[in-house]
């Protein structure tokens, strides 16, 4: 599972940080080639990069997908828990059993629709052809407009990703009938910085901390005169 795990954190870091650097590449174009500085404005003018916004589309689909079966995983999803936790223990117990279930029984049944359809959109034709198998009369499929990627790659994001969130929410699922526990995500916590000690630290006395009243004050002169 280490493997799936590191892989499935590269995908998403990988796609964030290109559909970034391409989304400033296309700024600084846009806004560089207005500039009217020789050479470089001719330079720049000769770079086509009408593609930039429909491969970062293409790339920010994939990361919320992936990122989606992350978030499984790692417990990080938004979840109202509140009625949830006020059931007693054994119904708690089943309504989370449940609730996991469910998320694998949808995000499976989307992988398998999604699987479906990209077969049908033009996956069908491209695996044959890439394993030399006669095509016959089967669609090639309809290509991205700016890229001119087969839409069929890109849709390949909803049965992938789909399919890891079924995997994901069963993994979870099986951990917690095992253990009980639940993946928790400390918003508070940064990875990369050790977290301090965890022993109480001892406040001076907050009389010496906050500022007197001064009638109280008054009163306590006049009461020691």
């Amino acid at each position: 599972m280490r493997f799936l795990d590191a892989l499935e954190e590269w995908i998403v870091t990988l796609l964030i940080a290109a559909a970034t650097i391409v989304t400033f590449a296309a700024v600084v174009h846009r806004y560089g080639s207005g500039v009217a500085i020789p050479v470089v404005q001719d330079w720049l003018l000769s770079i086509n990069m009408a593609w930039a916004q429909e491969l970062t589309i293409i790339m920010f689909v994939w990361m919320a997908k992936f990122g989606a079966a992350y978030g499984v995983r790692t417990g990080i999803h938004v979840g109202v828990d509140v009625l949830i936790n006020k059931l007693k223990p054994a119904m708690r117990f089943k309504f989370i059993v449940f609730g996991l279930l469910a998320g694998a029984f949808f995000t499976g049944v989307i992988a398998a629709i999604g699987a479906r359809f990209v077969w049908e959109n033009g996956a069908h034709f491209g695996i044959f052809k890439l394993l030399g198998i006669d095509t016959g009369g089967v669609l090639e499929g309809p290509t991205t407009v700016d890229l001119e990627m087969p839409t069929w790659m890109v849709y390949s994001a909803i049965p992938l990703g789909s399919g890891l969130m079924c995997f994901r929410f069963l993994q979870v699922c099986v951990a917690f009938v095992r253990t009980g526990n639940l993946p928790h995500h400390d918003e508070g916590h940064v990875d990369g910085i050790d977290q301090e000690s965890d022993e109480y630290v001892e406040f001076p006395d907050p009389s010496r901390v906050y500022p007197h009243d001064l009638h109280d004050d008054k009163q306590t002169k006049g009461g020691g005169k």
